[in-house]
């Protein structure tokens, strides 16, 4: 069976966000067009950032998944460790402030930043 590898941006049981892998099989379709199982998306967001741009820590607002569709972009942890991705990639950022808890960017979140010479576009999917 073929599978893409899934990225996931997520809330670990101590309140830090970390990356772990999962693989979305691709059962459905045929062997020219391989698809997964439908997903349920309820809307679409369209982001342009400009050359150096960087946000501040923080944690998504909602499960979302994010198409790099132009430039570059780095994701930092509060471990130090990062991961860059380019157009064409793309990863499933749930994040989510822990219940309960006040933000507090030494321990929450992450931060992100534009990478190269080209402007970051990007394409948000909510569950």
């Amino acid at each position: 069976m073929t599978q893409l590898k899934k990225v996931i941006l997520f809330t670990d049981t101590d309140g830090r966000a970390r990356f772990r892998d999962e693989f979305v099989p691709l059962t459905e379709g045929t062997p020219q067009s391989q698809l997964s199982a439908l997903m349920a998306a309820t809307g679409c967001q369209l982001r342009q950032s400009p050359v150096g741009f960087r946000s501040t820590f923080h944690c998504s607002s909602n499960p979302q998944w994010l198409f790099v569709l132009g430039g570059q972009m780095e994701i930092f942890l509060q471990d130090g460790s990062s991961r860059i991705f380019g157009p064409g990639a793309f990863f499933y950022s749930a994040d989510t402030l822990p219940e309960g808890a006040t933000f507090d960017a030494a321990v929450h979140g992450h931060w992100s930043r534009q990478v190269g010479p080209d402007p970051l576009v990007t394409l948000f999917v909510r569950d």
